[in-house]
């Protein structure tokens, strides 16, 4: 009796330890996807991924800066559509309704504003679509193996990759397997470090980068102070406090 007791319960801590392994599997899975989709730190991710201080360089959320030229397109209206700079104060002269204010609207918010004043005299229900062709507003700092460290202007969307060609591409000492992206994050500097390796394979998605973000490739002419913090992250693509 005791030796069926014993069997039944041997089966019974087999099956609680499978059950436990499925769990971990799960768990492991999960995480993976999450590291997954935070790498694309584009407008679909999750909102603790999306700097404080500006928004995406493309999409309904990019907010509107002085100098900026944007594409107004108001349909079946070609007369009131067309590219149009923002001044320095953050106006913009549009046809009908003269100078407005567009300095800190998203494009989705300026294109609702658009199509409540040409309703109210000028077109039938308009639909009104906005868009940013060229940002003077957004800039991002690389730094760290790349040949021509600096600020550089962003225009339009821009990925990881796009954005290190902008300093002439990783130098003959980068660590391509680690580059960080630094963050502004709920009024916290955050940081995620990236494998471009697996990016240029296909591998891994290219994220999407932010006005204000500051790039930092790591290699031997890295600077020492970016290299305790570059090279403790662990390259999964989520962004993670650090100071």
């Amino acid at each position: 009796m005791n030796g069926k007791f014993q069997f039944f319960g041997a089966r019974a801590m087999a099956g609680l330890r499978l059950g436990v392994l499925a769990l971990v599997f799960v768990v492991v899975a999960a995480c993976a996807t999450n590291a997954r989709v935070g790498a694309n730190a584009g407008p679909p991710d999750a909102a603790f991924s999306l700097p404080d201080s500006t928004s995406a360089v493309q999409g309904a959320d990019f907010r509107i800066a002085p100098l900026d030229v944007i594409d107004v397109r108001v349909f079946g209206v070609e007369s009131l559509s067309g590219s149009f700079q923002i001044d320095p104060d953050g106006n913009v002269e549009l046809p009908l309704l003269g100078s407005l204010g567009a300095k800190g609207f998203t494009t989705f918010q300026f294109a609702r504003q658009l199509e409540r004043l040409y309703g109210e005299q000028y077109v039938q229900k308009p639909q009104v679509t906005v868009r940013i062709s060229t940002s003077f507003g957004q800039q991002i700092t690389i730094d760290g193996a790349v040949k021509s460290p600096g600020v550089f202007q962003l225009r339009g969307a821009t990925t990881l990759m796009q954005a290190l060609t902008l300093a002439g591409g990783a130098a003959e000492t980068a660590d391509l397997r680690r580059v960080v992206i630094f963050r502004q994050i709920e009024g916290k500097r955050k940081a995620a470090a990236f494998d471009l390796v697996n990016i240029r394979a296909g591998t891994a998605p290219d994220p999407t980068v932010f006005g204000n973000d500051i790039i930092v490739v790591d290699g031997s002419q890295t600077n020492t102070a970016w290299q305790e913090v570059v090279r403790s992250l662990p390259v999964i693509g989520l962004f993670m406090g650090i100071f």
